[in-house]
């Protein structure tokens, strides 16, 4: 699977995905524990951007990986995006089980491309 998805702060700094097919609390799509400081990033420090994202490989993707799945725990998994535009940078994050939803269950790997210009 191959999306791009749209990521957006809010005016009190919190990150979140925009999933409006989403039948959950707004909460649980908020940005936490690493996903928010790799967005800071990734979106230049501005307040929006859209990431190309796939559980498959593809061209110039940096590949975030499965370090260990927390399904049985507090949900989702915890990950490492490896690489930044092709720079090491072993970025720890937290990603919640909606990750399970958008991939159809909790991905190995991650790949993702940005920021993708709509």
């Amino acid at each position: 699977m191959k999306d791009t998805f749209r990521f957006y702060k809010t005016a009190d700094g919190k990150w979140y995905i925009d999933l409006p097919e989403w039948g959950g609390s707004i909460d649980d799509l908020q940005m936490v524990e690493g996903a928010d400081t790799m967005l800071d990033r990734v979106s230049g420090y501005t307040n929006e951007c859209y990431l190309e994202m796939s559980d498959e490989p593809f061209d110039d993707a940096d590949r975030i990986r499965l370090v260990e799945d927390l399904t049985n725990s507090v949900g989702g998994g915890n990950y490492v995006m490896e690489t930044y535009k092709g720079e090491e940078i072993n970025h720890m994050m937290w990603l919640c089980e909606v990750t399970g939803y958008v991939f159809h269950g909790l991905p190995r790997a991650i790949y993702v491309n940005y920021p993708v210009e709509l």
